[in-house]
């Protein structure tokens, strides 16, 4: 099927067509966004194969249906960038990759709590320097602290495995307990109970209009003084500037992020040549207790080879209408 490839980067490409000698598409990669600018370049694609920062709203959606195309084939789990309303109306498909590697990102997750606790970018810095002073490089044991895990799919579920590896006090808070998180020894709490007790809080939940701006002003003084606050998941889980705040007084210790809300026009670029006219990014950007990744915590061998082998599966599917297709629809977002 001939498929439309927008954000496509080298490392997409590389993956792709490897694995699609497999399966046969016509893929043809673009590199720019998907936008009501640039759907016309996908004039005359049955399918359209968007990554996470693609626009995907009705307008695009219709242009799109109009030009054609029949099927949405995310590389991605998230699907929040969707008008799934509109795609339904239009009788438009839209799959994804519901699962391609929850090890690669619970094991960021980690990557970034072990790198903040025991400052080791800092300590990076310092010994190129010459620097050998130990002082304000302080870090705690993870055995025996309170670690809050809010969403306990796949990939929480995994970080827990971990994080129990350190031998820390699992708590976690999800709406559908994990009979497997469970059997680790995860205790299930409300989630006011979660938020004042953990050292140590990772969010691992889709983005939906009950998580949009989880953390915020109000779930922010109800932490801890000093807490540490990992988002890999998606960046409007929370609200960047009440978290800016809570770094400055002190009740946020330590901030690792993988996602932003505004990343759209930040991420997947190299902007190092160019002035970063996002004032609260360049403010987060100060801070010595935080660390921000521009959304890697996918970015593994397998999880990319895992992605490209769903997302060709899924659009032969569609194709041959048999098989098995990951299909989003608005039900899954009950």
């Amino acid at each position: 099927m001939k498929t439309a490839v927008f954000s496509s980067k080298p490392y997409d490409r590389h993956f792709l067509e490897r694995t699609n000698r497999d399966y046969g598409h016509e893929l043809v990669f673009f590199e720019p966004r998907l936008t009501p600018v640039t759907s016309t370049l996908a004039d005359q694609f049955p399918a359209v194969c968007p990554f996470v920062n693609d626009q995907l709203d009705a307008p695009v959606l219709t242009q799109l249906y109009r030009h054609g195309t029949r099927l949405i084939a995310l590389r991605c789990a998230g699907f929040n960038n969707v008008d799934l309303d509109a795609a339904r109306d239009l009788g438009l498909t839209v799959a994804n990759v519901p699962a391609y590697s929850p090890y690669a990102v619970a094991e960021h997750s980690v990557g970034l709590i072990l790198t903040l606790n025991r400052k080791i970018h800092r300590a990076y810095n310092r010994v190129r320097e010459g620097n050998f002073d130990l002082d304000g490089l302080l870090g705690f044991d993870l055995h025996a602290r309170t670690a809050g895990i809010i969403g306990t799919g796949q990939i929480g579920t995994v970080a827990a495995r971990i994080l129990k590896g350190f031998g820390c006090r699992l708590l976690a808070y999800d709406p559908a307990p994990n009979p497997d998180c469970e059997a680790l020894g995860v205790r299930y709490v409300p989630l006011d109970e979660l938020l004042s007790t953990a050292d140590i809080i990772t969010l691992h939940c889709p983005l939906t209009p009950e998580t949009y701006y989880l953390i915020n002003e109000s779930t922010l003084n109800r932490m801890k003084t000093g807490v540490m606050l990992i988002n890999t998941s998606r960046g409007a889980l929370v609200d960047t500037r009440a978290v800016i705040q809570a770094l400055i007084t002190g009740k946020v210790g330590c901030l690792g992020l993988d996602v932003y809300k505004e990343e759209t026009n930040l991420f997947f670029e190299d902007l190092s040549n160019e002035v970063i006219r996002d004032d609260i990014f360049t403010r987060l950007l100060t801070f010595p207790n935080v660390i921000i990744t521009g959304h890697q915590a996918f970015f593994t061998e397998e999880a990319l080879q895992n992605i490209a082998k769903t997302t060709l599966a899924n659009i032969t599917a569609f194709e041959q209408g048999q098989g098995t297709i990951c299909e989003v629809t608005t039900d899954k977002l009950v």
